[in-house]
């Protein structure tokens, strides 16, 4: 049986977006064009908005920079996935700019990426990824990764 895949937060990104490929997913105020990631459904959080714009999805840039970086060496607390009796594997962190939005998104590395291959400044892209996989072999729950344009450095 096919696992099927499900998103870890539902209207976050797109593994479809027009054009192709994976996106993170925002809304934009059309009362002052500020841009959210997380989304935002029910009102602008610009205090500096003039009010009564609409919010509407917008896919945010697939590239940005690398604004920081580290390493997790711990495990995550709940709500993540974590088996106790699993061995633990550090994972990278990495702090994003986004291309044309300028907001920092923070996520995972793709998989193979470690701090070593990382540098302030390094174009990366976003990419869709795995959080884990259901013992039940039913459900892959998906989110977004960061990984170096052509490869690791």
């Amino acid at each position: 049986m096919a696992r099927t895949r499900t998103p870890v937060v539902s209207g976050w990104f797109t593994e479809d977006a027009p054009g192709g490929g994976f996106r993170l997913l925002g809304t934009r105020c059309s009362g002052c064009t500020a841009v959210f990631f997380p989304r935002e459904d029910a009102h602008c959080r610009n205090p500096h908005c003039p009010g009564d714009g609409e919010l509407a999805e917008v896919p945010l840039s697939p590239r940005g920079r690398v604004w920081s970086y580290t390493d997790g060496r711990y495990r995550p607390p709940a709500p993540y996935v974590s088996d106790p009796d699993a061995p633990w594997e550090p994972y990278t962190l990495v702090a994003v700019e986004l291309e044309a939005e300028g907001m920092v998104v923070l996520g995972q590395a793709a998989p193979g990426v470690g701090v070593a291959d990382l540098a302030v400044g390094m174009e990366v892209e976003v990419v869709g990824g795995v959080l884990n996989e259901d013992a039940d072999g039913v459900t892959t729950w998906t989110t977004w990764q960061f990984k170096p344009v052509g490869g690791a450095r």
